[in-house]
């Protein structure tokens, strides 16, 4: 099983992050803790090995195709909505000298990822439980990240109001995404100049299995006003125009 899972990793990701023999055994074992937890919490409906791989761990992994110089940098980078560690946990594996910080709103998805990060002994990861509104106009994250990435349900202008306040002038957040875009994009402009930022590129690709992705990097290119975030539950109800 572990052989064929390794085969399968190095087959998709074709050589655009090479793993270590270390690295695989931290995906491996990431993938059967998935699988055990998710017995007693609904942490993902995806737990086939197969699918895990390619939808989970090769879709987070992905960022590098957005963000080519992810390697060789101690950026700050956080998760926001991480759920089971996605796609935290995959970059912080692939990549060791990221300091990334995995945010969620469910207390006992927190507690999978401390256990996760101490059985593959991952340095560097934070876990805070908590709202994004909240903890985005706390001073020991406003404004302090590289970068911010997020694979959660939510329209672009919602989750950039959610993401941008964590990201440094000059920074990035990168929203994961699938299927057409063309209106929420459209429509997410409006928000994101008020964030102090603007959408820098759109990079659309194919999983593996086919599935179709989007990356959408979005740029902060000055300070957010003290406005942003607006209070919990705003930005889901009332996204910005």
């Amino acid at each position: 099983m572990k052989e064929k899972f390794a085969e399968q990793m190095e087959r998709e990701l074709q050589g655009r992050v090479v793993l270590s023999e270390r690295q695989m055994e931290q995906f491996y074992r990431y993938c059967e803790m998935l699988t055990e937890w998710n017995k007693v919490m609904n942490l993902t409906a995806i737990t086939e090995m197969e699918e895990v791989v390619t939808k989970h761990f090769v879709d987070s992994l992905s960022l590098g195709e957005a963000v080519p110089d992810l390697a060789g940098h101690g950026w700050r980078v956080m998760d926001v909505g991480t759920g089971a560690g996605f796609p935290g946990i995959p970059l912080k594996i692939a990549y060791p000298e990221l300091k990334i910080t995995l945010l969620d709103s469910l207390n006992k998805r927190i507690k999978f990822l401390d256990a996760v990060a101490e059985e593959l002994q991952l340095e560097g990861v934070e876990t805070i439980h908590g709202r994004a509104e909240d903890f985005g106009r706390d001073r020991r994250y406003r404004e302090q990240y590289d970068l911010c990435v997020s694979r959660a349900v939510a329209n672009l202008a919602t989750l950039s109001e959610y993401c941008l306040p964590f990201v440094k002038v000059g920074g990035a957040f990168v929203s994961y995404k699938s299927g057409k875009l063309e209106e929420e994009l459209e429509s997410g402009r409006g928000a994101v100049g008020k964030l102090g930022s603007e959408i820098e590129k759109v990079l659309r690709f194919a999983l593996p299995n086919g599935d179709e992705r989007v990356l959408v990097t979005v740029k902060k290119v000055k300070p957010l006003s003290t406005k942003y975030p607006r209070k919990a539950g705003l930005p889901s109800k009332m996204p910005l125009a």
